[in-house]
């Protein structure tokens, strides 16, 4: 789908890890999200409310710059959402039911090759295929795994990778209570450490590391939460 061109939107906010201006998304003639103006703080732990097919999804997905928005733009983490698309997946992760594994490898080579890719020691990848349970059957392909494995094996790339700005869609689906807490971990630390969490879940997050609520319905942002 060919985009519009792009949308003078002036400069980012030093202290934004998301600055959104007029964000639309259409497939097709359906749009799926509708003119979204967005500033999330760095630092921040965000969670977007909403029901299934609000434009939650989406919205994370044009920040993580896996799709494009159809008109509008912004910056993350002071890059220009549609200009330096690659140094924004550099310092971002976006957690899904899509894992994003190599089905191939093990679980510990999974999170090996990301150690070499960014450069950080790979002594980081027992301790945090430990934090979600999985040490056991690290050396074991991810082809055999289940969802919810795939999902922990998930949970421990971020861990290993400590991105600027983390992206969790529905994170908590498909998991138990062992694992849910493993990702509770994981914003609780991100959040302690000045990292940027946004999280679209109709799950419970502890109150004590959100800082904002909104509500996403009809690709719009209707409501924040008191």
């Amino acid at each position: 789908m060919r985009s519009l061109p792009h949308l003078d939107v002036g400069a980012p906010t030093v202290t934004s890890a998301i600055e959104l201006r007029s964000v639309t998304r259409l497939f097709g003639a359906m749009p799926a999200v509708v003119r979204v103006d967005l500033r999330v703080e760095r630092g921040e732990v965000l969670v977007l409310r909403g029901p299934n097919g609000a434009g939650k999804s989406t919205l994370l997905r044009i920040v993580a710059t896996s799709l494009t928005p159809t008109y509008g733009g912004g910056w993350v983490l002071g890059h220009d959402l549609l200009r330096e698309r690659e140094e924004i997946r550099r310092r971002t992760d976006l957690l899904t039911h899509r894992t994003r594994l190599y089905e191939d490898l093990t679980a510990a080579e999974n999170l090996e090759l990301w150690c070499r890719l960014l450069g950080i020691d790979l002594e980081a990848v027992p301790p945090a295929l430990e934090r979600v349970g999985m040490l056991e059957v690290g050396g074991e392909r991810v082809r055999g795994f289940s969802q919810g494995m795939r999902q922990r094996v998930a949970v421990a790339r971020a861990i290993v990778r400590r991105p600027e700005l983390l992206l969790l869609d529905e994170p908590y689906t498909g998991l138990d209570a062992e694992a849910r807490h493993a990702v509770d971990d994981l914003i609780r630390e991100s959040a302690r450490d000045g990292r940027t969490v946004v999280i679209a879940t109709h799950h419970p997050v502890p109150d004590a590391i959100v800082k904002r609520e909104l509500t996403v319905d009809g690709g719009r942002i209707v409501r924040e939460a008191p």
